[in-house]
């Protein structure tokens, strides 16, 4: 059946064989076929073909390719050509085969490794005077066919003829600007001879104007609407290994001249006749000026009145002119082929009267750089005799003194580049015009500038890197651009974006925001990866971007607290009371760790000012008092560990109170004053001791001693009977502490002792109840008066004295016994 038909088309029921020939198919389409057996009891199940098969010619091999031809022969190489096989064996040719055979030998060698499709090559690599032949075959997809007819033998050697050359053209030609012209001519030469076009020594190649054609023995330079620098002497090369041949053409494109240069100067300026003059043209079109056409115009008429057609000279008088009239002047040059364009003068009033030039315009400063700039003016009225100078003025912008810039006149140009001037300083410039009656006033002041170069964009920064990060945030890093531009970098822009997002984000909004080289990226979102980039911005704009090399995942980056101790936070710490306590060090960790002082583990003094930056601590105290002294810790903690520093303070502050203050000895001239050393010496050693004295009845105190390093004194010269108070104070090196004073007065009595016994006791009268006795005064009073005499009894063997009486007589009587 057909493959796209579902119907199944009988071929044969009488096929014993185990094959069988179809015919009848149709060629190019395609077939499903199928078998059974049969026997004498029936047909068994099908058998069909698995895949169709499509009807074609069966391929083969090609035949031989045909018309193999030697094309060229050098003394080392041999070119041949051939046509493809008349029939393909059904099947397109894959590649051709090129073989080749020494003469003398029996076998042939494949010339060509590579595949090869052209029908055309050159065998090269071949030695001189070697004999060959050559045959070639034609591949499909079966395989290789019958190889063509062999080549006749050929002989490597090169086949020599001198080049000859046969020109078409002169040596001169002239030619009218626009015109197309050629040169054409034949040549020949074995081997093939090089062709190559020179203009004034240069090669000339095709472009929109220049055709160059060359055929096996022509050969052609054509040039289309031609130009004036067309003109030159032209040449022609033809070249092969047995010599070269050259031919020449001097061509020259005319034109009519280019218009006379100007400006026009008037020499001679009166109330009825000017003399004038120009310059030549710059071309004159290839062809001598024959003459000068000069014409002259009322500026209030339209009407160009000739003066003269017939002067070869630059100057010329223009006659009948009417007084207090303004003129113009046109002057055209003409040669053989045309008359140029006119040049037209400045408007000239034909009076008798000279004068200086008039004020340029306000000038313009361009091209300006750090130490020229160039000012360019327009040309003035030159006042009726012609301008033989201008004069160029500079000053600072506050100065007031105008200083010339050369002193070389500058003409005729209108524009003059002023050297050595200061980088950095702003400049005005004025321009005078002069001629020969003197000069003009000069322009007004240009446009104040600035010396420097010109800003260009600055190249990108230098090694962006991110140098830390947190769980919100990334620091990032770089150096400056190599170029600045000439101009100075405000700043850096950076920019962001989400890994995947296709949009950056601006970190920070203007340039100014971030003049230093590192910037904090804030509010990323913990866990993703950023790309960063950074721009740096002069005067001139943005330079193209710079990109951190890897994108960075945003999260904490875990370093454990560091602590770098300032000097003031030596061991110990000594500042003066009044003065400020300061306490700091660096602190590094990631995060940021926490940041506790305390003082002997308890919190510091609410007047103490803690301070805590991003890199660091700080803890003051103004003012400090001697409370203030004591162990400071300063403790830094994040979740990486934590670390502790302590310095103990020592506040030097004048002594306390001396303690114990005593008195003793009191005599009625001296007595002696003890006392102990305050509990706290304000740090410092104490170096002395003050003792003082006062009258209780006197309002003044009165140093007794003030150098004393001991803890007593005996105070002498008391007044006897007079009562003192007393007072100590101790001193260091930073002054004189509180004074302990004697809580109440002190009597400059000497001492007063118990008497001693009577002596010479004894009775003189008994009774039954009383006893009289009589007694001696005693030999001490005990430093006082004696009062009387205290009067005792006892029973015998009694333990206990009973008290009588107290008598102020040498005697008494005893009663109650």
């Amino acid at each position: 059946r057909e493959s796209d038909h579902r119907a199944w088309t009988p071929v044969t029921y009488t096929v014993t064989r185990q094959n069988a020939t179809i015919q009848g198919l149709i060629q190019g389409k395609a077939y499903f076929f199928r078998i059974a057996a049969e026997n004498i009891i029936g047909m068994g199940p099908f058998t069909e073909t698995t895949k169709e098969i499509l009807i074609k010619d069966p391929i083969t091999v090609p035949d031989r390719p045909e018309d193999l031809e030697v094309k060229a022969v050098t003394k080392n190489s041999v070119t041949l050509t051939w046509n493809p096989p008349k029939y393909n064996g059904g099947s397109d040719i894959t590649m051709y085969v090129l073989e080749s055979r020494l003469i003398g030998k029996d076998k042939f060698h494949k010339v060509t490794k590579e595949k090869m499709l052209d029908r055309k090559f050159t065998v090269e690599g071949l030695k001189e005077g070697d004999t060959y032949e050559y045959r070639v075959s034609a591949c499909n997809i079966v395989g290789q066919g019958k190889p063509s007819f062999c080549t006749k033998p050929i002989t490597c050697k090169d086949e020599i003829a001198p080049p000859t050359l046969d020109l078409d053209f002169r040596d001169k030609l002239i030619v009218r600007v626009g015109e197309a012209f050629s040169l054409t001519g034949r040549y020949s030469g074995k081997p093939a001879p090089k062709v190559t076009w020179q203009k004034d020594d240069i090669v000339l190649k095709e472009d929109d104007r220049i055709k160059i054609q060359t055929t096996p023995t022509t050969l052609c330079l054509g040039i289309l609407k031609s130009v004036r620098e067309d003109t030159g002497k032209y040449c022609v090369t033809v070249e092969n290994s047995t010599g070269s041949r050259k031919g020449f053409c001097q061509v020259n494109v005319v034109d009519r001249p280019s218009p006379p240069v100007g400006p026009v100067i008037f020499d001679e300026v009166f109330k009825d006749h000017m003399v004038v003059s120009w310059k030549p043209p710059l071309d004159d079109g290839g062809s001598e000026i024959t003459n000068y056409i000069i014409e002259k115009k009322d500026t209030h008429k339209d009407l160009w009145m000739p003066v003269t057609s017939a002067t070869v000279k630059t100057t010329c008088k223009i006659p009948k002119l009417l007084e207090g009239r303004e003129y113009q002047i046109r002057i055209y040059a003409e040669n053989l082929y045309g008359i140029s364009d006119p040049l037209i003068s400045d408007e000239m009033k034909a009076k008798d009267r000279f004068r200086v030039p008039d004020a340029p315009e306000q000038p313009i400063i361009k091209d300006v750089t750090k130490d020229s700039a160039v000012v360019v003016w327009n040309k003035p009225f030159d006042g009726g005799k012609p301008i033989t100078n201008y004069i160029v003025e500079k000053k600072e912008t506050m100065a007031t003194r105008w200083v010339r810039v050369t002193k070389d006149p500058i003409f005729p140009g209108t524009k003059f580049k002023v050297p050595d001037l200061l980088e950095g300083c702003q400049y005005e410039f004025r321009v005078s015009a002069e001629n020969e009656i003197g000069v003009g006033d000069p322009s007004p002041p240009s446009k104040p500038i600035f010396a420097r170069d010109p800003i260009a964009k600055p190249s990108p920064p230098i090694n962006p890197e991110a140098v830390d990060k947190t769980k919100n945030s990334v620091d990032l890093s770089w150096q400056p651009p190599r170029h600045d531009g000439n101009g100075k970098i405000i700043g850096y822009l950076i920019e962001y974006q989400k890994v995947g997002d296709e949009e950056w984000k601006q970190a920070n909004l203007t340039a100014d925001s971030c003049p230093e080289t590192n910037y904090k990226v804030t509010g990323l979102t913990e866990g993703l990866t950023y790309k960063f980039r950074v721009k740096a911005v002069n005067a001139a704009g943005e330079s193209d971007p710079a990109h951190v090399p890897d994108p960075v995942e945003v999260k904490d980056r875990l370093e454990p607290p560091e602590l770098i101790l300032d000097a003031n936070m030596a061991r110990e710490q000594h500042v003066k009371a009044g003065d400020t306590l300061r306490l700091s060090a660096v602190i590094k960790g990631v995060p940021f760790p926490k940041v506790t002082w305390k003082k002997e583990d308890h919190e510091v003094s609410p007047k103490a000012d803690i301070e805590v930056t991003g890199v660091g601590s700080k803890l003051e105290i103004r003012n400090t008092v001697h409370e203030d002294g004591g162990m400071y810790s300063l403790t830094v903690e994040n979740p990486a560990g934590s670390k502790t520093v302590s310095v103990k303070v020592v506040v030097l502050d004048k002594p306390g109170p001396p303690r114990n203050l005593n008195i003793s000895d009191v005599r009625s001239d001296s007595c002696y004053i003890t006392w102990m050393e305050p509990e706290d010496d304000g740090g410092s050693v104490i170096t002395n001791y003050v003792v003082e004295r006062k009258d209780v009845a006197s309002a003044q105190w009165v140093a007794i001693s003030s150098s004393s390093k001991k803890r007593s004194h005996m105070a002498k010269y008391l007044m006897e009977g007079t009562q003192y108070l007393f007072r100590v104070a101790a001193e260091n090196q930073y002054g004189r502490g509180p004074y302990v004073e004697t809580l109440k007065p002190i009597k400059a009595i000497d001492p007063l002792h118990p008497p001693g016994p009577p002596k010479n006791l004894h009775h003189v009268d008994v009774d039954k109840t009383e006893v009289s006795l009589v007694w001696n005064r005693p030999d001490r009073d005990g430093g006082a008066e004696i009062t009387g005499y205290l009067v005792e009894y006892q029973e015998d063997g009694a333990d206990e004295w009973t008290k009588f009486q107290t008598v102020p007589m040498l005697d008494c009587v005893v009663t109650g016994l």
